[in-house]
């Protein structure tokens, strides 16, 4: 797993248990595999089109850091398949894992697009 980016917790993203909220590290996650897929697919029109099971393991407290980790697993016509795994640096313990996170390269109008990129884990669909 390479580890793309890391973010402190802050007061701001904690819910009423004083832990980080799901949904803000959900953010986090969506923002970090646009920006891969834009990169990797060489295309600024990215979208998230599937978030396969999301298993959250720990939790992060404030002050915590924590790495968001990307694996490109395949890409598509239109596609591309990622795996996520949260690790907090501060506990030592995986946070959270997805196993399938589907980002399609679009037209102007939204539509799905053909990005061009291939490789040994292309497919045609």
């Amino acid at each position: 797993m390479k580890f793309r980016t890391r973010r402190l917790v802050l007061p701001k993203d904690l819910n009423s248990s004083q832990k980080l909220f799901g949904g803000r590290l959900l953010e986090w996650i969506d923002e970090e595999c646009g920006i891969h897929a834009m990169l990797e697919m060489k295309t600024p029109r990215v979208v998230t089109k599937v978030i396969s099971q999301i298993d959250f393991k720990a939790p992060a407290v404030r002050g915590d850091v924590i790495e968001i980790g990307i694996d490109t697993i395949r890409y598509g016509r239109t596609s591309i398949t990622l795996r996520i795994e949260v690790f907090n640096r501060t506990s030592g313990v995986t946070m959270l894992t997805i196993d399938q996170f589907v980002m399609v390269s679009v037209d102007e109008h939204g539509q799905p697009t053909p990005h061009g990129v291939t490789g040994p884990e292309t497919e045609e669909a």
